[in-house]
């Protein structure tokens, strides 16, 4: 007789008549219900998730767990739940936790991935990936996941093998040759990164990020017509981004479009006062319309901000002028 049967019989035993029926019902009804009670409490979990009713998903997780320490699902949702809900920390504890407890569950090492790539902590984000991939081979999102964590860590060779699989998993990917193209990019390879570039154009239509990294690609082979034809299309897609104005301009300086470029300098400049490479550019711009003394003053106010622009670390983003 186990624990739980001898407690209820010890109490049935020592209650008045007049009670005994009804707890009887009760105590019957509950004891075939303990397993139900644990998928009921799964699919509820599910569908406060799904409804997006996040607090009673933490607090029916947190009961879950507690009633249930060994139930690696209850451990993946409550993850989940707290990741839904901005909490990072607890969601990485519930879902390492998932792990260890059923570590062939490619879903968790996935999940768990994504709590890590949302902190930028790409080599563990990686690693989770890795171990996903190796249960569930398949999975396209997968493979651009992990190839994102490698390229985000200077692997740039092993990004590019992923994206290429991902795509060979599934043709369709979601900005599966954007990334592809980006990884090709970041090696200097830009014949290579306009191809993926134009292939995503064709495939989802005029995505900003994918506009944008074309014409910087095409900046970058000395291509510059045809780049400002796409860095234009990037600003009006995209107006509020400083970047992309900047390379615009640049584009026009080396085109010749130098009055257009100031115009496109200035625009960058408005949009991130602290960024030096603008100021550059502009005095460029500034000495081939005539105009020297204005020419001087941005080279000085180039220097000063570059002098105080703090050093960056990972992979390289800065521009140089």
């Amino acid at each position: 007789m186990t624990p739980l049967v001898q407690r209820a019989a010890w109490s049935l035993a020592t209650l008045h008549p007049p009670r005994l029926v009804p707890i009887i019902l009760l105590w019957l009804a509950c004891l075939p219900a303990h397993a139900q009670t644990q998928t009921e409490s799964r699919q509820q979990l599910l569908r406060y998730m799904e409804s997006g009713q996040l607090k009673e998903a933490v607090l029916l997780g947190q009961q879950a767990v507690s009633r249930w320490p060994r139930d690696p699902l209850f451990r993946h949702y409550l993850g989940v739940a707290y990741f839904k809900s901005g909490d990072p920390k607890q969601a990485q504890e519930q879902l390492g936790r998932a792990c260890d407890l059923d570590p062939k569950d490619s879903a968790a090492h996935f999940d768990l991935a994504l709590v890590l790539l949302s902190e930028r902590d790409y080599a563990a984000a990686a690693t989770e990936l890795e171990t996903s991939i190796q249960i569930s081979p398949s999975k396209a999102l997968a493979h651009v996941l992990l190839g994102r964590a490698y390229l985000n860590s200077n692997r740039s060779e092993k990004a590019i093998d992923e994206f290429k699989t991902a795509l060979k998993l599934d043709p369709a990917i979601r900005l599966g040759h954007y990334h592809l193209g980006f990884a090709y990019g970041s090696l200097g390879r830009n014949d290579e990164a306009i191809a993926e570039y134009k292939a995503e154009l064709r495939r989802s239509g005029e995505h900003p990020e994918v506009v944008y990294e074309l014409g910087h690609s095409l900046l970058e082979s000395g291509k510059d017509e045809e780049a400002i034809t796409y860095l234009e299309r990037a600003a009006q897609l995209d107006p509020k981004s400083s970047t992309v104005w900047y390379n615009l301009g640049k584009a026009q300086v080396l085109g010749g479009h130098v009055a257009d470029a100031e115009t496109s300098l200035k625009k960058s400049i408005e949009l991130n006062a602290k960024d030096p490479s603008p100021h550059y550019q502009l005095a460029r711009a500034l000495e081939k319309l005539g105009r020297a003394d204005e020419a001087r003053a941005e080279r000085e106010r180039f220097a000063e901000l570059k002098k105080a622009k703090p050093a960056t670390a990972g992979m390289a983003t800065a521009r140089d002028q």
